[in-house]
């Protein structure tokens, strides 16, 4: 007996785009994102904050699925939390990096997620995890979603190593602007959250405060 199939549309695989970036600098880090969540052609969120705190000092950035990344940070979130109370005092970095990436190799063939997970902490200071289907790597910056390919060239250049912390905000927003400016699927205003050891400071650019560039 044949099962009934719905409607072609049902069983295609619907299109995700999105701008995420991460970047070390002197003391700390910046992560930032577009704010755009697209299902193929339709804009069906125009002001999702991608930026998603994992602990106190902790946050990922967000790509893919909007409903499978945000369940990967909820739960690596109890588990920091769960963690940091059986030891007393904040988790590291990497150990919330490790969660996203066991987390993210488990549920490989069910999620459709890529975080980038960075903060700060009493043993490494800032620092960037690049998590994508059970890898697990430190980078100085780290970039994903559909928007990165249009700007690794832009940061490739621009990027510099010991950095303070307003010219790596500002590297940021532009490269998040450019992205967003090529990237049909990127979008709308830019967030940013700085952590370095004083705490964490967060910032939303509206569409008309971003910086423009020669094609715009």
């Amino acid at each position: 007996m044949l099962e009934e199939q719905g409607p072609e549309w049902m069983s295609e695989e619907v299109k995700t785009g999105t701008t995420i970036i991460a970047v070390e600098f002197d003391g700390g880090v910046v992560l930032g994102s577009d704010s755009r969540v697209s299902a193929g052609a339709s804009v069906v969120n125009r002001v999702m904050n991608k930026l998603s705190p994992l602990h106190d000092r902790i946050y990922c950035a967000l790509s893919g699925s909007a409903a499978d990344a945000q369940t990967i940070a909820e739960t690596v979130n109890y588990q920091l939390d769960v963690h940091s109370m059986e030891l007393g005092q904040d988790p590291l970095v990497c150990s919330a990096a490790t969660l996203v990436k066991n987390i993210s190799y488990q549920y490989k063939e069910e999620l459709s997620a890529h975080l980038i997970v960075g903060g700060w902490d009493r043993r490494g200071g800032g620092q960037v995890y690049a998590t994508l289907s059970g890898l697990l790597t430190r980078q100085p910056f780290a970039l994903g979603g559909s928007g990165s390919s249009y700007v690794y060239g832009y940061l490739d250049a621009e990027y510099r190593a010991g950095a303070g912390r307003t010219d790596t905000q500002r590297l940021v927003v532009d490269t998040l602007s450019l992205a967003m400016s090529r990237d049909g699927s990127s979008g709308g205003v830019a967030y940013l959250v700085t952590i370095d050891g004083d705490g964490v400071e967060e910032k939303v650019f509206l569409g008309n405060e971003l910086p423009t560039f020669y094609d715009q």
